[in-house]
């Protein structure tokens, strides 16, 4: 699994580099976006640009995340593409998190 970050107007934006968010790095995933949580990033947004597929393992971590936060913060998501957002909206996710179509308008929401 590969992650890159970049804070944005003290958000943390967290890319996942891998085509495929899925059982494989679930774990991995949520461990890392704990991390950043843990240190004190409470305000992320997660870039899925690179995400082409997504399962349910993949889509249950970013709900970890968000539970992570516990109210303290917030999370958006930014750059789906139309089969990862089939996802979302196939789970009703997309009424959970704000879903945005790129960095700087999620940062923005989250920023203030």
């Amino acid at each position: 699994m590969k992650l890159t970050n970049e804070e944005k107007r003290g958000v943390l934006v967290v890319r996942v580099e891998n085509e495929r968010l899925d059982a494989h790095i679930a774990s991995d995933f949520r461990q890392a976006m704990s991390d950043h949580i843990e240190r004190g990033h409470a305000r992320l947004v997660l870039d899925l640009v690179a995400v082409n597929f997504i399962d349910s393992s993949g889509l249950g971590a970013i709900v970890a995340v968000l539970k992570k936060l516990g109210g303290k913060g917030a999370l958006v998501i930014s750059g789906l593409h139309d089969s990862t957002l089939a996802m979302f909206k196939l789970t009703r996710m997309d009424r959970v998190f704000s879903l945005y179509d790129d960095i700087d308008a999620a940062v923005t929401a989250v920023s203030g």
